[in-house]
């Protein structure tokens, strides 16, 4: 309690944290301005559909991207392109040379490759808003279906959220500069922050009638499609169990002992000191299951438009699996997820170029001789570490599915009560924590985790 009244006692960290909530205010407000014409209570109704269909798809891309697509906004496409634009110019660095010699040129080269990245954003928009417009073509008003004009409704909305895209991208550069924590994170986690209290309502209240559930609290109440006090006990198990394990693996490390040469200067001897090397256990952070998560919506596009041409029914039944999210869909989840573990540490950690390092500082993993033999060890301990990580991030992307088809309860509740949403939320808040007591530590307060 001190340390929370000692942040607003500096006025610096203050004026920070004022900044942050006033950005993501500014974004919230313009999250519920519509785009005209549109029909958003039917397109809501359309969007809030079941298990598997086209609403809990494009639902879990909203999540992700902190953009709505329940309702056309200015918003609508959210954070995702200029997401979209960052992941291929990390990709592209690993293989495009020229990238690859701006990533090593320090601040000056990432600040050239975040410009390029804003540039790629553009087009991007332009494009995922052409496909988001003709999605809500159907969802226009009836009134306006005689003498409108869709062209120029589409090219206004096209130019509306592509406009929305950039400002948010912006504001996300704003929170980092002047604000604290990294801005298109807090922009992401506001987003599923806000989501929970309609899944608590949805858990709650009947939303035909608007009533209070009673047999949420009543032993055995828990019909096809309701939530009993024995589920309610459930859910609330998994809440927690899932945040304290989602703590534990991301600050957790593999510590690897390292020491420094000694020299002698005179009559002194010189280094010898013993450190450690950290390697986080969840080094790819969440971006596997949004890898995963994003090429899985191809089958659910993809399948149902393959049926009209070959009605085969191994292809019915494949279909039917990715729409209901069944067995095979999660099996493909978790390879795909373990899949850009791997993929995403090689690209973020190479062993060799740690190994050199080490060696240029001076220091060596006892037992293995600086060089191949130390990156060798690195590779290895790495490999097993991230099987682990990759491990943990498969079965907290597969709670909701499976929670939603073993208890029948709807999948708006499992996804914001157990699963990945709920792991981007703890990891951007254990974030914003570190920074905060960064703040704190260098001004010689106690931090928001020490007594």
């Amino acid at each position: 309690m001190n340390s929370l009244i000692t942040i607003f006692r500096i006025p610096e960290l203050s004026r920070k944290i004022l900044f942050t909530v006033i950005c993501i205010a500014i974004y919230r407000i313009g999250y519920y301005v519509p785009l005209p014409v549109v029909d958003q209570q039917l397109m809501a109704e359309r969007m809030g559909g079941g298990a598997g269909s086209l609403g809990q798809v494009l639902g879990l891309v909203s999540m992700f991207s902190g953009g709505n697509f329940s309702q056309s906004c200015i918003f609508a496409l959210g954070i995702m392109p200029y997401i979209s634009a960052s992941i291929i110019f990390q990709l592209l660095g690993s293989v495009y040379p020229p990238l690859e010699k701006l990533q090593k040129e320090g601040p000056a080269g990432q600040k050239k490759i975040n410009e390029y990245t804003r540039y790629a954003t553009v087009p991007i928009c332009l494009i995922q808003a052409f496909g988001y417009v003709n999605y809500s073509k159907p969802f226009l008003h009836a009134g306006y279906s005689e003498g409108f004009n869709f062209y120029y409704f589409a090219f206004a909305s096209i130019i509306i959220m592509t406009a929305g895209t950039v400002f948010l991208m912006w504001l996300g550069e704003q929170i980092d500069e002047y604000g604290i924590g990294n801005g298109i994170s807090l922009i992401i986690m506001s987003g599923i922050v806000a989501r929970i209290p309609e899944a608590t309502r949805i858990l709650f209240y009947d939303s035909a009638t608007g009533k209070f559930k009673p047999q949420v609290f009543q032993l055995g109440g828990g019909g096809t499609g309701d939530v009993g006090f024995e589920k309610l006990l459930v859910l609330m198990f998994l809440f927690v169990a899932v945040v304290v394990w989602v703590v534990l693996i991301t600050k957790g490390q593999r510590r690897i002992p390292t020491q420094s040469a000694k020299h002698v200067r005179g009559r002194r001897v010189y280094g010898g000191t013993k450190q450690y090397l950290p390697l986080k256990v969840n080094q790819a952070g969440v971006m596997p299951v949004i890898f995963a998560s994003s090429l899985l919506m191809l089958p659910t596009f993809v399948l149902p438009i393959v049926l009209n041409w070959a009605n085969w029914p191994w292809l019915h039944s494949l279909s039917a699996s990715f729409q209901r999210q069944g067995y095979i869909y999660n099996v493909f989840f978790i390879v795909l997820i373990y899949f850009f573990c791997y993929f995403w540490t090689a690209i973020q950690f190479n062993p060799k170029d740690m190994s050199n390092n080490l060696k240029d500082y001076g220091s060596f993993i006892p037992g293995y001789r600086p060089g191949k033999r130390t990156a060798d060890y690195l590779e290895k301990v790495l490999l097993r570490v991230t099987y682990i990580g990759a491990a943990f991030l498969a079965v907290i992307a597969v709670i909701p599915s499976l929670i939603s088809g073993t208890m029948d309860i709807d999948p708006r509740v499992a996804s914001f009560y157990g699963g990945t949403g709920l792991l981007i939320v703890i990891s951007v808040a254990l974030d914003l924590v570190k920074k905060i007591n960064s703040h704190l530590v260098m001004r010689n307060y106690p931090g928001l985790t020490e007594d």
